[in-house]
């Protein structure tokens, strides 16, 4: 009697990598291979990807519209959270991998696959980011890595053996020196890395690099005509543009056009990896800069100051978190449900100017407004809510530590 082959499932972009590791798993394992590829929004990189591979030795291949699901459960939240790691970078690429994820684990499930694989290296962030959110979710489920397996490298020192591997097995690849780094894009942002930009000294804004970039045009060729637009939000969510709305998704796309038109959204950093080392990340994130200033705004206007201080003492620990992979840990649903309850009145419109590469605050409104201006105001206050003279007595008391400190510190010398 035979016995039913090993299922696993490998996430696959149709690229040098996952398309040899396919080969390399069906041959190794003597398993049966279900490729699947979720499309989050990387655009034409998923044209002819379930004839090759099928070509390559799949025995079927799954190509998902997750691009809804990634807009509303996994930017939007973390977008209401603030969320920026390192000051600088807005998660594109570590906010997508958990959904990734999921979704392998429900294909595995439904295929009866005991296995899943990723073509993620032994040096970088995702391998953490697929493998967490598979213990947390299936921890039944083997992870299959082989970048972290000497033979694999021993077969696969560098790209030539796997260009020679490709040929002689007929896989379809297109490897190039073209462009000598590595791209990552979905609905958020693209990054890029590796190659060229390994050298934190190599200006990619350089006129002589302009080609590198997909996204958004140079802020120095974008229109010399700001842009304005007006974003509509309810609980802390974009709902719509210019009073038009509009779901997560059709949010997502049109700032993405918007924000690429004006040259928003270019990022160059040297990040903190969660396994231990630096490494130089260039990224474009259009929509993802403008959403985020325009939630900032609309916070300004809306959320407590105590709520405010709360929660934006938990960005770096959110941030970090999505970051390294532990976006269904148990601390990040928690602040998440924190998150949640402070966005309730984040809701009005913000107006953004957008020019040459800028995103430029031009107004907001709420029906919710915690700003009243008849308090604020320099001049007489009708509503009597402040009294100027109760100030003195605010100060002395903030002030009395202070006294008490620099006597102590006087009495000393």
């Amino acid at each position: 009697m035979n016995m039913a082959k090993q299922k696993i499932v490998l996430a696959y972009s149709g690229g040098l990598d996952t398309s040899i590791i396919l080969k390399w798993l069906k041959e190794t394992y003597d398993a049966e291979i279900i490729a699947f590829t979720a499309d989050i929004g990387q655009k034409d990189e998923l044209d002819g990807l379930e004839a090759k591979a099928l070509a390559t030795g799949a025995s079927k291949i799954y190509i998902d519209d997750l691009r809804e699901e990634f807009a509303k459960d996994f930017i939007f939240p973390m977008f209401q959270a603030g969320a920026l790691y390192e000051g600088q970078y807005l998660l594109g690429t570590s906010i997508a991998r958990p959904l990734i994820a999921k979704r392998m684990v429900e294909i595995a499930r439904k295929e009866g696959a005991t296995a899943i694989a990723h073509g993620a290296t032994g040096k970088g962030n995702d391998q953490v980011r697929f493998e967490l959110t598979a213990a947390a979710l299936a921890p039944e489920l083997e992870v299959i890595a082989p970048w972290r397996l000497e033979e694999f490298r021993e077969t696969f020192p560098g790209r030539a053996e796997m260009i020679a591997y490709a040929e002689k097995h007929g896989i379809p690849v297109t490897a190039s020196a073209a462009k000598p780094y590595s791209t990552d894009r979905n609905l958020l942002h693209i990054s890029f890395e590796s190659g060229m930009l390994e050298d934190p000294w190599f200006d990619p804004s350089a006129t002589s690099n302009k080609d590198m970039f997909v996204l958004s045009v140079d802020p120095e060729d974008a229109p010399d005509q700001a842009e304005y637009v007006e974003l509509n939000f309810e609980k802390g969510n974009c709902v719509g543009l210019n009073g038009d709305k509009m779901d997560p998704l059709t949010v997502m796309e049109r700032l993405n056009e918007l924000g690429g038109k004006h040259g928003i959204g270019r990022v160059d950093m040297v990040e903190n990896r969660f396994v231990g080392m630096k490494s130089r990340g260039v990224y474009e994130t259009p929509g993802g800069t403008i959403l985020f200033t325009a939630h900032r705004k609309m916070e300004s206007l809306t959320m407590d100051r105590e709520v405010m201080s709360l929660r934006d003492s938990l960005i770096s620990r959110y941030a970090t978190l999505v970051y390294n992979g532990f976006w269904f840990a148990p601390e990040r649903l928690a602040l998440q449900a924190l998150v949640d309850e402070s966005q309730k009145n984040v809701t009005g419109t913000v107006r953004l100017k957008l020019y040459k590469g800028n995103v430029i605050g031009a107004g907001v409104q709420s029906p919710v407004s915690l700003y009243n201006p008849d308090i604020a105001t320099m001049e007489a206050d009708p509503t009597q809510a402040y009294n100027q003279g109760d100030a003195a007595g605010f100060i002395r008391l903030n002030a009395l530590r202070l006294k008490v400190s620099s006597g102590v510190q006087q009495n000393a010398k």
